[in-house]
């Protein structure tokens, strides 16, 4: 994650303001004084929030559009230095981290979530395969040791994406196994 903060703007004073955001955010600000060396700094790395001074997006043809298109996942915020003060622009600065840091782990939980549900579609055909391997007829008593486990582990798995509320879920199939060493056979024994 970024852990800076870009500060686009010519008007004087800024190197104070960006002392201030330093100091109150406890991440590395970089002040450019034009839009153009703005574009090179994002072009040059990532940050958390870009704040662009108001008077160079009204100056520029193209507004923030060749700015934005650099940004990444930074934030842009447009602020009038020219009457706004520092203690605006930490205020800003400040709201705009906590709206990253939400939509980061809104993010993250929907990847999680879908992620989760992808595996327990998975998990699930794993666990009638093994079923339904199971219950045909004539199956050499190896492979319904291996079958029986491959059963288990499916179904601790899918305990484990479910999460404590799933133990009273559709019963599967379960047998006792006769010991791991029959399943997993020593090299002496395969000989």
């Amino acid at each position: 994650m970024p852990q800076s903060i870009l500060m686009i703007t010519a008007i004087a004073g800024a190197e104070n303001c960006a002392a201030v955001l330093s100091k109150q955010f406890g991440l590395t600000v970089e002040t450019t004084r034009s839009r153009k060396e703005g574009a090179a700094a994002l072009r040059r790395r990532e940050f958390a929030v870009i704040v662009i001074d108001q008077s160079l997006v009204e100056d520029a043809d193209d507004g923030t559009d060749s700015l934005l298109k650099h940004a990444g996942m930074g934030i842009p915020l447009e602020i009038n230095f020219a009457i706004s003060g520092c203690g605006r622009v930490v205020r800003e600065v400040r709201a705009a981290l906590l709206r990253r840091e939400r939509e980061k782990d809104l993010a993250l939980s929907a990847a999680a979530s879908s992620i989760r549900s992808s595996l327990r579609e998975t998990v699930a055909g794993l666990l009638l395969q093994s079923q339904l391997a199971l219950a045909e007829p004539g199956i050499p008593p190896q492979l319904s040791e291996r079958l029986h486990l491959l059963l288990e582990l499916a179904a601790s798995l899918r305990q484990q994406l479910d999460g404590p509320e799933a133990a009273g879920g559709p019963p599967i199939m379960r047998t006792p196994l006769r010991g791991a060493h029959a399943v997993f056979p020593t090299a002496s024994a395969a000989q």
